[in-house]
């Protein structure tokens, strides 16, 4: 089926999000404190959920009330989040640019991102403003890789799963895709993007 519709994740595929950037130097250089840290206390598993919509001062305060002996780490991680945000996959963009160029296809963009930090990404990169539309999963109350971000999606752009390919860094989110009949393609990095995309005739 021909691609009409190209559909990026955001975080870790267009722009370089880490934690890693505020905490390494909190844990003054010591990776494995961190990452205990990040195991235990400030977890995948918890930003996610405000990723589906929690409001970040409650996550917050959830948290301090289980580790309170760790209050002033849990509240550097949004206190401090936009130091993490430490900027754009210059690779991507331009892959990202050739698409919006190319009147052959419509360019979107599914993130999971928290409805409350996503205006800070959207002042600093420009290119956010190049998407046709965007699909916020903290502003839709649900999140990847469940399927109703993706149904969303597609309902409201009017798009058709077989028509469309959606490019993410997470391979669960890359399986939740498929499973809805949309195509994918699972980003390692923007020189692999770009093979992948010229051997689907997407880029000359």
């Amino acid at each position: 089926m021909k691609v009409k519709n190209i559909i990026f994740d955001l975080g870790g595929v267009l722009i370089d999000w880490n934690p890693e950037y505020v905490y390494l130097d909190a844990f003054k250089g010591n990776r494995k404190k961190m990452e205990k840290f990040f195991d235990e206390v400030c977890t995948f598993d918890w930003n996610e959920n405000q990723d589906a919509g929690y409001p970040l001062a409650d996550a917050t305060e959830d948290r301090i009330r289980l580790f309170p002996e760790q209050a002033d780490l849990i509240r550097m991680y949004y206190g401090r989040w936009e130091e993490m945000l430490r900027g754009s996959i210059s690779g991507t963009v331009s892959i990202l640019k050739k698409l919006v160029n190319n009147n052959n296809y419509k360019v979107f963009a599914l993130t999971n991102w928290s409805a409350e930090t996503f205006p800070i990404a959207l002042k600093r990169f420009d290119f956010l403003h190049w998407f046709e539309g965007i699909v916020v999963s903290g502003t839709e109350r649900t999140r990847k890789p469940f399927p109703e971000i993706y149904e969303t999606t597609l309902e409201r752009y009017d798009l058709k799963a077989s028509e469309s390919i959606f490019i993410d860094d997470n391979e669960r989110n890359i399986v939740a895709a498929n499973l809805l009949g949309i195509q994918t393609i699972k980003f390692l990095n923007s020189n692999q993007l770009e093979k992948d995309l010229k051997a689907k005739e997407i880029l000359l």
